[in-house]
C-alpha cells in the first residue's frame, strides 16, 4: 500500500532561552499520524509559567537583536534558508508524517519555508521610513519605522512548516524576537525550523519554542504585557478568542482566518484549464487550506459538461499512503476535521441537493482519516454548505445565469479571503478585480499565494496580511520625530502668548 515505517515515537522539548527544556509539567501531548492513527511523538504540554518563560527571555534578547545591523540579521536567514533546502526531503517526510499531505506537496511547502527566509532577508536594506518638511522653518520630521518587541507567533496545523516561516522571517528582520506557538495536532514541523534557527546561529532567546493548549499557553501569549503583536494563522473562532485575550493590553494583531472561496467558471473560460485548475483548488491538502475553492458558481449553459467533468477527474484522483509516490490524496489530519467534513456531508439531501460523488470513508484504506473526494450537486445559497468553511475535500455545487449574480453571490458570504474567476472576457475580468470583495482573486489561475503578494482578508477573514512589503510592515512600530536644526530654536506659539 504504501512506505509508512511503524517506529517508537519520538521524545520532543520546547526551546526556551537558548535551552531545549521539558516545561514546568510532566504532562505531554502525543502527536499522531494521521495515516497509520499511531502515535509517533509527544511533546511538553506546556503551562502559564513556560509561556512566561519564553516571553521574558524574548524581551531581554530583543534588545541585542535590534542593535544588529538588518544585514547581520539578514545573513542569518540566509543561512536557514540554505539549511532548510539542504534537510528538504528529510524536513517533507517529518511534514508528511505529521500531518497527512502528499509528499510531492511537502516538498513544495518546505521549498517555500526556504523562500520566505530570503525574501524577506532581502529587506535588509529596505525597511524605509519618510523624511519630510516641517510646518516651521529649519525643522525636519522624520518618520522611523522600529522593531515592536517580542512577537508571539501561533501556527495552524495545515502549513505547518510554511506558516512558521512566514511569521519568523519578518519578525526576524525588522529586529523582532518570537515565540512560536505551533498546533497541537502538527508541532514537529516547527521543532524542526527552530531547531534550524538554533543551528544557524541566531542568539539564545532570539526564537523561543513553546507547545500547548490554545486555552493556556495562547491565551498567556496573547494576554501577557510583554507581547507587542500577536500573528495567528488559524480558524475565524480562533482569532475572535486572541483578540479578547490581547484585548486587555490592546496589543497589535495580525489574523489570518477562515475561508470559503468561491469558484466561478463563466461560459467563455477555457474549459480544460479551468477543470485543472478546479480539482487542484479544492482537494489540494485534501481541502484543509484557507484558500482552497469551498463552492463552485458554474455558468448554466456549460455547467452540465463542466461538472461531468469535474466529477470524472475527482474520482479519478490516487487515494493512499501519502508517503508513496502517485498518492494525490492523503489522509486529513485528525477524526476530528474528518467527522467535521462528514457532518457537511450529512446536511446534502435537504431543498434538492444531492451527493453525486463520495461522501464515505474509502473502503480502500483500512486505517487513517481519509475521506473520498466529495461533490454536492444542487445546493441553495443559504445553505451552511455554502455559508459556513467546510475545510476538506468537499465541494458545494451552484448554477448562475449572469456574471453579476455570480458576483453577488460569491460576496454573500462572512468570509472575503481567496477568490477565483475563469473567463476571457476583460470586461469580467476588471469587474472581477474590483467587484468581489476578497483579499485575493486569481484571474484564470489559482494558488499558493506569491511572497510579494499580501495575502489578506475582508470581512471575518481576518486582519493584517502576511507576505509582500505590507505584510513586512505590520512587524515595526512607526515612531515620528520633529527635528529643530536651527541656532536659535523658537516657536510662535510659547508662552507667554503676545
Amino acid at each position: 500500500m504504501g512506505t509508512t515505517v511503524m517506529s517508537a515515537p519520538r521524545t520532543e522539548l520546547m526551546y526556551i532561552d537558548g535551552e531545549w527544556v521539558r516545561g514546568s509539567s510532566e504532562e505531554t501531548i502525543r502527536v499522531a499520524n494521521p495515516t497509520t492513527e499511531s502515535v509517533i511523538a509527544t511533546v511538553p504540554k506546556g503551562t502559564r509559567e513556560d509561556a512566561k518563560k519564553a516571553l521574558d527571555s524574548a524581551a531581554k534578547a530583543q534588545k541585542k537583536w535590534e542593535e544588529l545591523p538588518p544585514l547581520e540579521r539578514a545573513s542569518f536567514m540566509l543561512k536557514m534558508a540554505h539549511m532548510i533546502r539542504e534537510r528538504k526531503e528529510e524536513l517533507a517526510r517529518v511534514l508528511t508524517t505529521e500531518q497527512g499531505k502528499p509528499l510531492f506537496e511537502s516538498r513544495l511547502e518546505v521549498e517555500g519555508s526556504a523562500s520566505h527566509f530570503e525574501y524577506f532577508a532581502e529587506f535588509a536594506r529596505r525597511i524605509e521610513g519618510d523624511v519630510l518638511p516641517s510646518d516651521n522653518p529649519r525643522q525636519t520630521v522624520m518618520i522611523l519605522k522600529l522593531p515592536i518587541g517580542v512577537v508571539a507567533a501561533i501556527t495552524p496545523w495545515n502549513f505547518p512548516s510554511a506558516m512558521v516561516a512566514r511569521k519568523l522571517a519578518p519578525a526576524l528582520i525588522t529586529g523582532n524576537s518570537v515565540v512560536v506557538k505551533p498546533s497541537s495536532n502538527t508541532p514537529l514541523s516547527a521543532v524542526e525550523m527552530v531547531k534550524i534557527a538554533e543551528e544557524a546561529g541566531i542568539p539564545k532567546g532570539v526564537v523561543n519554542l513553546v507547545t500547548g493548549d490554545g486555552s493556556e499557553v495562547g491565551d498567556e501569549l496573547c494576554g501577557n504585557k510583554a507581547t507587542g503583536l500577536v500573528t495567528m494563522t488559524g480558524s475565524t473562532e480562533a482569532g475572535r478568542k486572541i483578540m479578547q485575550s490581547a484585548s486587555n493590553q490592546l496589543g497589535k494583531l495580525i489574523l489570518e482566518l477562515g475561508g470559503k472561496a468561491p469558484f466561478i467558471v463563466w461560459r467563455d473560460a477555457d474549459m480544460e484549464w479551468a477543470l485543472k485548475c478546479a480539482v487542484w483548488a479544492r482537494y489540494w491538502n485534501c481541502g484543509q487550506t484557507c484558500i482552497s475553492s469551498e463552492r463552485m458558481y458554474l455558468d448554466r449553459s456549460v455547467k452540465g459538461r463542466f461538472l461531468t467533468k469535474f466529477v470524472e477527474m475527482s474520482k479519478a484522483l490516487r487515494i493512499g499512503d501519502p508517503l508513496s509516490k502517485g498518492t494525490d490524496l492523503g489522509p486529513m489530519v485528525s477524526m476530528r476535521e474528518r467527522e467535521t467534513s462528514e457532518r457537511f456531508v450529512e446536511l446534502a439531501g435537504g431543498e434538492g441537493s444531492k451527493v453525486i460523488l463520495g461522501g464515505r470513508r474509502p473502503t480502500s484504506m483500512k486505517k487513517g482519516w481519509y475521506l473520498e473526494p466529495t461533490v454536492i450537486d444542487g445546493v441553495q445559497q443559504d445553505s451552511p454548505l455554502v455559508q459556513k468553511e467546510i475545510f476538506g475535500p468537499v465541494v458545494p455545487v451552484l448554477e448562475v445565469d449572469s456574471f453579476d449574480q455570480a458576483i453577488d453571490m460569491a460576496n454573500d458570504s462572512d468570509y472575503g479571503l481567496a477568490s477565483y474567476v475563469f473567463t476571457k472576457d476583460n470586461g469580467n475580468v476588471m469587474k472581477a478585480m474590483h467587484k468581489i470583495r476578497f483579499g485575493e482573486t486569481y484571474v484564470n489561475q489559482v494558488g499558493p499565494e506569491q511572497l510579494q503578494g499580501a495575502h489578506t482578508g475582508f470581512r471575518m477573514s481576518g486582519l493584517g496580511a502576511e507576505g509582500s512589503r505590507y505584510g513586512l510592515e505590520l512587524y515595526t512600530q512607526l515612531k515620528t520625530c520633529y527635528i529643530d536644526w536651527s541656532d536659535r530654536p523658537g516657536l510662535p506659539y510659547l508662552f507667554p502668548y503676545n
